[in-house]
């Protein structure tokens, strides 16, 4: 068993100079702030098994709310801030929580929805006169931690249940894997309702005793006058591509760093290619989910390969398995998951949780095949998967193949009804600044690098691809819009 995320916090909190948050809170004082918290939830009712759903911008208060939860035994429970209130609606009716906590001109909205609501402010100011300890009542690893919705592409979001083993099993198999210490000063600047902001960079932070510069959201001038101060950045593909964009960017600028993390969406190569030439770093990508936490990383020591996600983290198995089961290396299958990184469940949704799992193994929904040397290259999700006239065409195998050509600077390869073939593969491509993109020029571009029948029977130049708020092409929302591109008119 792992050490628990509370157990870590009060060992660092031992140090009374050891720093938390750059400029802000050491350990101890988070340790006493997570405390008052603890008393103040307990005296709004609050009980272990409840759940709190937490809905507010990013600020440090989210992360000692989460910690305050862990202590209590209260099931934390993040939302987009960026959510409607009707869209709301559906975490409040499903995960029913004890109390929403939100910015004060949330308030109204969630209150007229039914819910118990308080505006974060409020309960801060509560806390204040609470006192700083905390007796904790005994918590096991499979206790309930958090509850995090999934993006919800396609149909109504799911709640993915996680463990207090799921949180720290993770957190202690990236540290070492990353080799994060006590010196070390994380640069955050991902949202905190998702689990790579949340869970991987602060949990990361904690298990080391390390600090980090904490700001309230991605700005590329902030972040560059940031990193001097840093030794590790976490980010999404999107970070790197507008930083790359910014002449500040220099390879002095990053001499401090020691590490450049990405995920939650793919890094295309070019974009890894670029920042090293920039920069001297090669941006270590690695691969999680929300039901897995985090599953594979390329390696800290080696080569970190453009294009793949690593292997599997020490404790986690991960293997690519057909209709007949486990396949060999080089043929594409769907990734499978064990390991004590897996999530217990969709929240009130047993049936589903038993669909998504085959002899034990989480299946993920992503095809991928592992390389000779036992690196893992993700070739989409299996429902993004083409078929066109019996054909299987990975919508990565595409992409990476537009990515390469002059002028693209962003590409989502999808599926559309197509009368003849079943489906067709259609390419949408966003132009770099300055570049002109032609539909024949791109087609016969990629005559050299593929079969014929994976060259994208149109090419569509947009202005921009619909993204969720961690990076990720939303390729339903694309196929939706462009469905009747062959069967209209």
């Amino acid at each position: 068993m792992s050490t628990d995320v509370i157990a870590k916090l009060k060992e660092m909190a031992v140090d009374p100079g050891r720093v938390w948050i750059a400029g802000g809170l050491t350990y101890a004082g988070l340790l006493a702030e997570t405390g008052r918290l603890a008393n103040a939830l307990v005296s709004l009712g609050l009980k272990k098994g409840d759940r709190l759903l937490l809905q507010v911008e990013k600020c440090e208060a989210v992360l000692s709310l989460y910690l305050a939860c862990l202590r209590t035994g209260v099931v934390f429970l993040p939302v987009n801030p960026g959510y409607t209130v009707a869209e709301t609606a559906h975490f409040l009716t499903d995960a029913e929580p004890a109390l929403a906590v939100t910015d004060p001109e949330r308030v109204a909205g969630l209150t007229a929805l039914g819910a118990r609501v308080m505006a974060l402010p409020e309960l801060l100011a509560l806390a204040e006169g609470q006192g700083a300890g905390f007796a904790e009542s005994s918590h096991g690893p499979d206790d309930l931690a958090a509850i995090l919705y999934t993006s919800g592409t396609t149909g109504r979001s799911k709640g993915v249940m996680l463990s207090r083993e799921n949180l720290a099993s993770n957190a202690e198999a990236l540290v070492g894997l990353w080799r994060f210490s006590e010196t070390d000063v994380l640069l955050h600047a991902l949202p905190v309702f998702h689990t790579h902001g949340l869970f991987v960079a602060t949990n990361c932070v904690l298990y080391s005793g390390a600090s980090m510069i904490f700001h309230r959201a991605f700005q590329p001038a902030a972040v560059l006058a940031a990193l001097p101060g840093a030794t590790v950045m976490m980010g999404v593909p999107t970070f790197y591509t507008r930083l790359l964009a910014d002449p500040g960017l220099t390879r002095e600028l990053c001499g401090h760093v020691r590490l450049f993390i990405s995920g939650s969406a793919p890094l295309s190569p070019a974009t890894h290619a670029e920042w090293r030439e920039r920069t001297g770093h090669a941006i270590l990508e690695r691969y999680g989910m929300t039901e897995t936490n985090m599953i594979t990383s390329n390696p800290y020591q080696g080569e970190r390969r453009a294009g793949t996600v690593g292997m599997p983290l020490p404790g986690v198995e991960v293997r690519v398995a057909g209709a007949e089961g486990v396949l060999p290396q080089g043929e594409a299958g769907a990734i499978e998951v064990r390991g004590p990184n897996v999530f217990q469940g969709y929240w009130r949704l047993p049936e589903k949780t038993a669909e998504e799992y085959r002899q034990g193994w989480f299946v993920t929904g992503d095809m991928g095949a592992f390389d000779a040397e036992g690196y893992l290259s993700i070739l989409g999700r299996a429902k993004d998967l083409v078929i066109t006239g019996g054909l299987n065409v990975y919508p990565a195998e595409v992409e990476a193949a537009l990515d390469d050509l002059p002028g693209v600077a962003g590409s989502a390869v999808i599926g559309v009804p197509h009368p003849d073939f079943g489906e067709a593969v259609v390419a949408c491509l966003v132009a770099a600044k300055g570049a002109g993109l032609e539909e024949v020029a791109v087609r016969d571009a990629l005559r050299e690098r593929l079969a014929a029948f994976k060259i994208p029977k149109r090419v569509l130049v947009l202005e921009d691809l619909p993204r969720n708020a961690m990076g990720k092409v939303q390729k339903a929302e694309l196929r939706r819009v462009h469905a009747g591109l062959f069967t209209e008119g």
